[in-house]
C-alpha cells in the first residue's frame, strides 16, 4: 500500500505548474536542493520514478503527469475533509495563520486578533507580517491559512488558479508632504505635476506601491519620479515626509490619525485607488478560518475611507 505524504505532494503540484526546481524553489522560498529531496523522497514513497530527464533538467513522465493529476484531487479533499470535519463537532478550535502587508496586519489583523480572543478563545491565531508574493507560495502549500494584499489602479495583481481573492476595503491614495511644504497649505488637492522637483520615497522597488508611484508621476506629472528612499515599513516613509526629506503617495490606513506633522492632501489630476483583498486557497474554510474572515471583514467595515 502505497503512504502518500500530502506536503511532498504540494511539492509535485507546484512543479507541474512551474516546470523547474528552480522555478519551485523560488516561489516556495525553499533551495532547490531542498526541493528534489523532497520529490526524491516522493518517488521513493510511491516506489516509481516521476521525472525523466530532459536537457539539463528534468520532466514529468506520465507517471508524474497521473500523479499530479491525482494531486489536485487528493489536496482538495483532505481539506475539505478536515473542515467538514470540524464543522461536524460544532466546536470551533484549531490553529489558523494569516499574513499580510503592514497597514492591513497593524489596522485588520490584530483587531481580529482580539475580536477573535474574545468570541473564539479556542482558536489559537497567528499572525505574520508578509507582502504578498512572499505570503502565496506558503499559503498554496498549506503554511498559512489566510492572506491579506493590497493592488492599485493600473497594477492589478495575477489570481493564481486555486486561491479565492475577496476584496474588503477600497480606499484613496493621498499625497503626503511635509507640513511645510509650499503645496500644503490651503488644504486644496495637489497636482502631481507640481512635484516634479521633490524627492520622493515608496515601497521597495518591485512592489506594487513602488510601480504606483513611479507610473502616476510619469503619466499625470510627464516626469521620472527622484526616487531616492525605498522601504516596506511606511513609519520609515513617513518619518521621511516629516523630517522634508521627501514625499510619498499613501493611503488612509497606513497613516495615523491626527497627526500634523505632514499634510495629508487628494491627488488634483485623478481619484487613485488602492484595494486589500483576503486569499485564501480555494477549499472549502474551516470553521477557525470561518470566524477569522467574519472578524477581518467586520474591521474592514469600519475603516472609513479618508
Amino acid at each position: 500500500m502505497v503512504a502518500l505524504d500530502l506536503r511532498r505532494l504540494r511539492f509535485l503540484r507546484e512543479f507541474e505548474e512551474r516546470g523547474t526546481l528552480g522555478a519551485v524553489a523560488a516561489a516556495l522560498g525553499y533551495s532547490p536542493s531542498t526541493v528534489s529531496q523532497q520529490l526524491a523522497l516522493l518517488e521513493k514513497d510511491v516506489g516509481t520514478r516521476l521525472f525523466e530527464k530532459a536537457g539539463r533538467g528534468l520532466r514529468l513522465n506520465d507517471a508524474g503527469r497521473l500523479l499530479a493529476q491525482h494531486t489536485r484531487v487528493l489536496l482538495s479533499a483532505a481539506e475539505a475533509a478536515e473542515a467538514d470535519l470540524a464543522a461536524l463537532s460544532g466546536d470551533v478550535r484549531g490553529t489558523v495563520r494569516a499574513g499580510g502587508l503592514q497597514s492591513a496586519a497593524r489596522r485588520l489583523l490584530v483587531p481580529a486578533v482580539a475580536t477573535m480572543m474574545t468570541g473564539h478563545p479556542r482558536v489559537r491565531v497567528e499572525i505574520f507580517e508578509l507582502e504578498l508574493e512572499q505570503a502565496l507560495p506558503g499559503l498554496r502549500l498549506g503554511a498559512v491559512d489566510l492572506v491579506i494584499g493590497d493592488e492599485y489602479d493600473g497594477h492589478p495583481r495575477p489570481r493564481p488558479a486555486g486561491l479565492r481573492f475577496a476584496v474588503v476595503l477600497e480606499e484613496p491614495i493621498k499625497v503626503v508632504l511635509p507640513a511645510a511644504h509650499p503645496l500644503a497649505r490651503g488644504g486644496g488637492p495637489v497636482p502631481i505635476a507640481g512635484l516634479r522637483a521633490d524627492i520622493w520615497t515608496s515601497s521597495a522597488e518591485g512592489t506594487g506601491h513602488h510601480a504606483m508611484v513611479e507610473n502616476t508621476c510619469r503619466a499625470l506629472g510627464g516626469y521620472d519620479p527622484d526616487l531616492r528612499h525605498r522601504s516596506n515599513d511606511a513609519d520609515v516613509q513617513l518619518e521621511l515626509v516629516r523630517a522634508g526629506a521627501a514625499v510619498a503617495l499613501m493611503p488612509p490606513l497606513a497613516l495615523p490619525a491626527g497627526d500634523h506633522s505632514f499634510a495629508v492632501r487628494d491627488v488634483a489630476e485623478t481619484a487613485l485607488k488602492r484595494r486589500l483583498f483576503v486569499v485564501t486557497r480555494d477549499t472549502p474554510p474551516a470553521p477557525p478560518l470561518i470566524a477569522l474572515l467574519d472578524a477581518v471583514t467586520g474591521h474592514a467595515a469600519t475603516c472609513v475611507p479618508g
